[in-house]
């Protein structure tokens, strides 16, 4: 006897269709699964786990939408990181990106987004706590912790630059990019950080970077 003819009830029949049913529909949902999760996994850098600049970019301007009045956005970047390579190797250099991602994400905390733009510069952007000099002063100690490695700690440093939407009175993520690179660059050479001001917001830009940096001069390898 044909199986389907074999429910003698409505609601036989009924559980007999989900059942039958439910095996497409199970291969569905774990290819979406998998699908999802590939496509998580190619808008984070592998190495640091920070997003990449498109994803960085979009989440950071959802951030800045709803929470403009109490977010801040940060440039950061490695002090003497080519040095760094030269004198303990790659796999040292890999060690302080993969600890400065994770450093970077711990600060953020669950309500910011970090991305990597490139090499060894990094982008910010979460709601900040109460005294946002003290709450930068937190992220300049850790990214400035000595990095443990099989070889002995690992000395670190870097320069951060910070933008705050409500001190400029802007909240577009390109502006308060731009005013973030011009602080970090003043920090990288003052050894004092600070946050942006307005005439920073008229700083020369090529390809998204203060004019005159590295990556200017090439707009597909611009960081």
């Amino acid at each position: 006897m044909d199986p389907l003819t074999r429910v003698a009830t409505p609601n036989g029949q009924r559980a007999l269709l989900i059942t039958t049913l439910a095996l497409p529909l199970t291969g569905w949902t774990i290819h979406a699964l998998t699908l999802h999760r590939r496509l998580a996994a190619e808008r984070r850098d592998p190495l640091t786990g920070a997003q990449r600049r498109a994803a960085f970019e979009h989440r950071a301007r959802r951030l800045l939408a709803r929470h403009h009045h109490d977010t801040v956005v940060c440039l950061v970047d490695l002090d003497h990181f080519k040095g760094l390579n030269d004198t303990h190797g790659h796999a040292a250099g890999d060690t302080a990106l993969a600890a400065t991602g994770e450093r970077l994400a711990r600060w953020a905390g669950p309500n910011g987004v970090v991305g990597r733009l490139g090499g060894d510069e990094f982008a910010v952007a979460t709601r900040r706590q109460d005294g946002i000099e003290q709450h930068l002063q937190d992220l300049v100690d850790v990214l400035h912790e000595p990095v443990p490695t099989q070889a002995g700690p690992l000395p670190v440093a870097a320069s951060v630059g910070a933008a705050v939407p409500e001190y400029l009175g802007i909240h577009t993520l390109t502006a308060l990019l731009r005013g973030a690179d011009a602080s970090m660059y003043r920090t990288k050479h003052s050894g004092r950080y600070g946050w942006a001001e307005i005439e920073d917001l008229d700083t020369p830009m090529v390809n998204g970077r203060r004019a005159g940096r590295p990556g200017t001069a090439l707009p597909e390898r611009a960081a």
